[in-house]
């Protein structure tokens, strides 16, 4: 596995603390970041997971723990927006330039608004796709917001 992506070589220009942790990617697992976190020996809640989505037709990004699900409302709510849904799984390869399951905050082809469930700063350290299916980086979740200038704000449900 290739430890250089697109999300790890943005991490580096930012200069971004972070280590890489693979795990053994399961395809068929209903909740990839659930999957990873067991894999990974790690609790569910410090395994984020970033989630494509469309408020008032324009692309967004929410990042939230895996083990939590996002508030449709809330996400829209928090863009300023009336209305937010789910982004189609080829709409968000085509956007970021991952594959589902390997989709980063980072390094995604076209920059887009960016949320963080504030649930995550209470951790010193949580783990996001590194940019491919079965890497993780972990990092402070304060570079996340500061290097996606992301707010950090209630959106699960």
């Amino acid at each position: 596995m290739s430890h250089t992506t697109r999300a790890t070589q943005f991490l580096q220009q930012q200069d971004v603390r972070f280590t890489l942790a693979e795990y053994a990617y399961d395809p068929n697992a209903d909740r990839i970041g659930m999957a990873a976190a067991a894999a990974m020996g790690v609790e569910p809640a410090r395994v984020l997971k970033t989630l494509m989505a469309t408020v008032d037709g324009k692309p967004v990004c929410a990042v939230v723990p895996s083990d939590c699900e996002v508030s449709m409302k809330k996400l829209a709510a928090a863009f300023g927006g009336k209305s937010a849904a789910m982004m189609k799984p080829a709409d968000a390869e085509r956007l970021t330039g991952y594959h589902v399951g390997g989709i980063s905050p980072f390094g995604q082809k076209k920059t887009v608004p960016t949320v963080l469930e504030e649930l995550a700063l209470v951790f010193d350290e949580v783990y996001l796709n590194g940019g491919q299916r079965g890497l993780q980086v972990k990092m402070a979740p304060g570079d996340i917001v500061r290097v996606l200038k992301a707010t950090a704000v209630d959106v699960i449900a």
